[in-house]
This record gives C-alpha cells, sequence and structure tokens, in this order.
C-alpha cells in the first residue's frame, strides 16, 4: 500500500521519481542501527569481562604485592575509556556500513544521517549494557551516596550506639567493648578478684558514663560518686580515686573521638572514589557517543564509495 501511495504522488517540477520515494522514506536504517548496537553491546560485555578478569589478577589480599589501590583506580579509568572507544566505534562503524544508499542526498545531510545512526546505534547498546549490568552501575553511581549517607553518620551511631548501650549495632558493640574495659579498669584493686557486689556498682558507674559521654562532660556530682565508689572497691584513697575516674573518662571520650574520626575520614574516602568513579563513567560514555558518530561517518562513506565502484564497473 506504501508502494502504491508513493507511486500515485506525482513528481514536482524538475523532481525526479528517485527524489520522490526518498521523500517518503525514513532517513534511518533501522536494520543497520540496532546491528551496530547488537556487536556493541557484545564487544563492551566482552571488554567488561575482561576487565575485570585483569583487575582480579592484579589484586592480591597481602599488603606487599599486587597492584595499589591508586594504580587501580586509574587503571580501571582507563580501561572503562578504551572499552567505550572500542565497543561505540563497531557499532557505529556497522550502523553507517550496513546502511542503505541514499540517493539525491546533499552531502551535509548524508553526514548528518550517518552522525544520528551511530549515535542511535551508541544509545541503543548503552541502554541493553546498562539493562544487563545495571546492578553494577547502580552500586557505582549510588555507592558515594550511601558511603556519605551510611558511613558518615556511623560516625555519630558509633557513639549513639555505644552511649545507648546496645550491643546490636556494630559500632556499637565495638565502643561498648571499649567501654565495658574501661570501667572495668575503674575497679582494678589490690586483691585478686573484685568484691561479690562490686557489679551493681559497675553498672551504674557504666550508666553514668554514658550519659556524660552522651552530653559531652563528666559533671562534679557524677565524678564525686563514682570516685568514692571507685574508693570503696580498691582501696585508693579518694584524691586517687577521683584521678582515676578522670583519667578513664578522658581516655574513653578519646576512643569515641577516634572512631568518629576514622568512620569520618573512611566516608569521605569511599565519596571521592564514588565522585571519580560518576566522573570518569560520564567522560568515557561521552567519548564513546563522539567515537560512535565519527566511525559511522567513515562507515558510510566507506560502503558509499565501494556501491559506486560496483557500479562503475
Amino acid at each position: 500500500m506504501a508502494q502504491d501511495r508513493m507511486a500515485s504522488v506525482p513528481p514536482l517540477p524538475g523532481q525526479s521519481m528517485a527524489r520522490v520515494a526518498e521523500s517518503n522514506s525514513s532517513g534511518a536504517s533501522w536494520p543497520a542501527i540496532f546491528a551496530g548496537a547488537a556487536a556493541s553491546a557484545a564487544l563492551s560485555l566482552i571488554l567488561v569481562i575482561l576487565g575485570f578478569g585483569l583487575g582480579l589478577s592484579a589484586i592480591s589480599p597481602w599488603s606487599d604485592s599486587g597492584a595499589s589501590g591508586t594504580t587501580i583506580g586509574i587503571s580501571s579509568a582507563i580501561w572503562l575509556a578504551v572499552q567505550q572507544i572500542l565497543a561505540a566505534g563497531l557499532g557505529g562503524y556497522l550502523a553507517g556500513r550496513l546502511r542503505v544508499r541514499w540517493t539525491d542526498v546533499d552531502r551535509d545531510e548524508v553526514y548528518f544521517r550517518d552522525t544520528a545512526h551511530g549515535m542511535l546505534s551508541w544509545a541503543i547498546a548503552t541502554l541493553v549494557t546498562a539493562a544487563f549490568l545495571g546492578s553494577a552501575l547502580t552500586g557505582i553511581v549510588s555507592g558515594g551516596a550511601q558511603a556519605v549517607g551510611g558511613v558518615a553518620s556511623s560516625s555519630v551511631s558509633l557513639a549513639q550506639g555505644a552511649l545507648a548501650g546496645s550491643d546490636s549495632e556494630q559500632g556499637g558493640s565495638q565502643m561498648g567493648g571499649q567501654l565495658t574495659y574501661f570501667v572495668d579498669e575503674l575497679f582494678r584493686g589490690e586483691q585478686s578478684a573484685p568484691p561479690q557486689d562490686v557489679g551493681q556498682q559497675r553498672t551504674e558507674a557504666t550508666t553514668i558514663f554514658l550519659r556524660s559521654l552522651r552530653n559531652g562532660e563528666l559533671s562534679a556530682e557524677d565524678r564525686a560518686w563514682v570516685s568514692r565508689m571507685v574508693a570503696q572497691n580498691t582501696g585508693l584513697d579518694p584524691q586517687a580515686a577521683e584521678k582515676r575516674v578522670q583519667d578513664v573518662y578522658t581516655k574513653t571520650d578519646q576512643a569515641i573521638t577516634e572512631l568518629k574520626t576514622s568512620a569520618q575520614e573512611a566516608a569521605d574516602t569511599a565519596r571521592k572514589a564514588a565522585a571519580a568513579s560518576a566522573l570518569w563513567m560520564f567522560v568515557a560514555l561521552l567519548s564513546g557517543a563522539f567515537f560512535a558518530s565519527l566511525a559511522a561517518i567513515y562507515g558510510g562513506r566507506q560502503r558509499d564509495v565501494s556501491t559506486l565502484t560496483t557500479s562503475t564497473r
């Protein structure tokens, strides 16, 4: 039916039937575009698997062997760019080389259509690759946000988990174990074993420390009360017991500060790594789009030259 309608359209003055047919046909050769996209996606998958293999072979759990983290990061970024250039270039070249030949079309229009063919093949291949590697791409893109939102907040949850006396969280368990050690240090006396009733006092001292650490200060009243319990169970004089309480409280506060600092440093490192990964992925995809379009122009030109050479023989 489409051919009958095309045949019924009379040509304008000075216009050939070939130009009429060209004006009624699509400027996109979708079979060529999908063929290029399929080849690009397949090559991209192969290169990604090869990159994983090379990366795993360069990584070692031993600190004195294998490539460093910086080397692995730079190599991964370079490989991602190379993978995009090769895969997108192949897809664009095939999309341009396999397209139908356009007759009576200006050269500028031919260049535009070839560029569009390369861009479309790259876009389809990228969407297909993202669909198959969606979890990996999502992990890379959202890794920074999760790290900053989760790891950075752990700098607070470390202290909060410990100060709440909860061992359910990893940070709370770690800090809770240190706090127990510090409180035990309060009641170390000359005797080989603590008195039998020291358990209740240790619990009370722990509660006082938790509240004081949460508030950021050990009040004079709490210090005096804990010092009295320490002196009673260790045989220390009041001045020595008070000094021990203050020293142990200071060490506990320093331990929490160190945990918060290490968590913040880990969050900042994860944020920088995620940001660098996202930026390099953007550069690689942009390079792939450019080389796909460029290769499509070259492939289309090669096809037109080959077709003209064959027709003149």
